[in-house]
């Protein structure tokens, strides 16, 4: 086999990206076994229920209800594979069979675990499975005791379990099709839930360095930056929603005011990215739903379970423009400079994000064309943020809608620069060609 083929073949986003659609296969399969619905379902829809739980999204074509207590304990299995990461488990194994990757296996981990380096692939490794059963045992225990205040106690631990999954992996996918909607006013549920999704959305690598230092002067530039900003995106659209929907009668017109900022936390939290609800998305305003899709594009923390172009991804933007408009050359934050490899990468990210749902939105509005655009655009920034949430038309949707949504939800889980890089293959070149200039805007 000629080296660029065999370089080509072996390549880490071909080994991540088979590793997914192996998941979903068998996913799939798993399924549409007799035993795992209780209706019978179809191989589409067996598949893009897969896909959403390998994904991590949490959109259904078929109440979860459908499915047996195996086909939803299925369900959670490929959430928390796919939340994190197939490669997180097989980097663990390799640490369990011996002491140190080779290189090529570095290479490999290093595409599913970010930026970090070779030697701390390993480490990291370790570190991810350690937090998240932690965090979901804690998480577990603490909505077992309060769905155990509403139901009996076998019920509570099942549904706990299956909640904890889905929340700390920034899934979405509740047991029935109401999701937590009845749980619009428990302070304990909204907390636990909320809590789960903000640390599943931090980044493991963020967490990891808290533990480490438990100093804001010693926390690496990174940590800051994620902190800093999912503070302010919450808080901001925390108040934002309770402005926009406290007077509406369809979501929480009703509810009593301590009530309402219980829900308008929630629909703050919910969509970086995970995709419950407390309240009918359909029913939002459209200045909210607006802002849901504006929270869904960015999403959360690199290396977590939520997805999106990512915080660091928007901020750097942000600063980059800001930069641009006072004249300056290079691009700081926390007084350390960004280098211009992660600025270009992240222009070329939202970019191709942009494209996909673009492209995504054309095509569907083409095959649902009996359905507003709104929803149409709302329900591919969901699939390609792998949020979950949607407007009604998940159900609706025709089979290559459903084909596309699908694909959305595997883009955005691999990630839109991998998904670029499979399709360009980009080769080094040392050819420098002459300066010239393009006028632009």
């Amino acid at each position: 086999m000629p080296k660029t083929a065999s370089s080509l073949l072996f390549s880490p986003p071909i080994i991540l990206s088979i590793g997914f659609l192996l998941l979903i296969v068998i996913g799939t399969s798993l399924l549409k076994l007799p035993f795992a619905s209780i209706e019978p379902v179809s191989w589409l829809d067996a598949m893009f229920t897969a896909t959403s739980a390998v994904t991590v999204t949490g959109l259904a074509v078929i109440d979860t209800a459908n499915y047996t207590h195996f086909g939803q304990m299925m369900i959670a299995l490929l959430i928390q594979l796919g939340g994190l990461g197939f490669m997180t488990f097989a980097v663990f194994a390799f640490f369990s069979l011996q002491r140190r990757l080779n290189i090529a296996g570095q290479k490999i981990a290093r595409e599913a675990l970010g930026d970090a380096s070779f030697g701390d692939v390993t480490a990291i490794a370790k570190s991810v499975l350690y937090i998240a059963l932690t965090v979901e045992t804690i998480g577990f225990i603490a909505l077992s005791t309060f769905f155990a205040q509403e139901m009996p106690l076998p019920s509570a631990l099942y549904e706990g379990f299956f909640y904890t999954i889905s929340a700390f992996n920034n899934a979405g996918f509740g047991l029935n099709a109401a999701n937590l909607t009845p749980y619009v006013s428990h302070p304990g549920i909204n907390l636990v839930i909320t809590s789960l999704i903000i640390i599943g959305g931090l980044g493991f690598i963020v967490i990891k360095d808290l533990i480490e230092h438990r100093s804001w002067s010693k926390v690496s530039v990174n940590t800051k930056l994620v902190l800093t900003s999912t503070v302010v995106i919450n808080l901001v659209a925390f108040v934002l929603f309770w402005l926009l929907e406290h007077n509406n009668p369809k979501t929480m017109g009703g509810l009593s005011f301590g009530n309402q900022l219980i829900a308008s936390w929630f629909q703050a939290i919910t969509p970086r990215t995970a995709g419950f609800n407390t309240i009918p998305i359909e029913s939002l305003t459209d200045a909210s739903t607006h802002l849901t899709m504006f929270l869904m594009f960015v999403g959360g923390g690199s290396l977590s379970t939520a997805s999106g172009i990512k915080v660091g991804t928007f901020v750097i933007l942000i600063i980059t423009t800001w930069t641009f408009l006072r004249g300056r050359d290079d691009v700081t934050v926390f007084e350390r400079r960004i280098p211009d490899r992660l600025v270009r990468k992240s222009l070329a990210l939202v970019s191709i994000t942009m494209m996909l749902i673009f492209m995504s939105v054309f095509v569907l509005s083409i095959v649902e064309a009996d359905h507003p655009l709104e929803d149409v655009l709302f329900e591919v920034v969901s699939a390609l943020s792998t949020v979950g949430l949607t407007r009604g038309l998940t159900t609706q949707l025709s089979d290559v809608g459903k084909v596309v949504i699908m694909i959305m939800m595997f883009a955005g889980r691999v990630g839109p620069l991998t998904l670029a890089y499979l399709i360009t293959m980009p080769k080094s070149s040392r050819v420098q060609y002459p300066e010239t200039t393009v006028l632009i805007g």
